[in-house]
């Protein structure tokens, strides 16, 4: 198990927020899983692997003009994270996207293994 800090959290979700997949990228392991809100299974849409996990993101970042998490709180406890964000994005499209998500890390050797993903749905 290894020592989850506020500091890596922080410097994860700035990664994201500059939009910039190797920066975002470089927290994963190799052999980490994400799991999607969205999807047909009971965990969402699930993605095995780096490379899977990279494609994710970065068609994200591909289609839009901006996205940003806003940390709402973290907590961490073991190997885990748990971080509330506010997601605040601009399609390429125009449209604006603004929903409330948690996600919940889990940590390996200063690595993410397990991002699993929960958000509101605004339909």
């Amino acid at each position: 198990m290894s020592h989850v800090t506020d500091a890596i959290i922080n410097a994860i979700g700035d990664a994201f927020n500059n939009n910039k997949i190797n920066e975002v990228m470089q927290y994963f392991a190799d052999d980490a899983v994400f799991d999607h809100a969205a999807g047909p299974d009971i965990h969402g849409k699930r993605f095995e692997g780096k490379d899977a996990i990279r494609a994710v993101f970065s068609s994200l970042f591909d289609n839009v003009q901006s996205v940003h998490w806003e940390t709402l709180d973290t907590h961490v406890v073991g190997n885990k994270a748990y971080c509330e964000y506010r997601r605040i994005a601009t399609l390429n499209s125009g449209e604006q996207q603004d929903f409330l998500s948690v996600d919940i890390l889990t940590f390996r050797d200063g690595l993410i293994i397990h991002k699993d993903t929960y958000y509101k749905n605004r339909t």
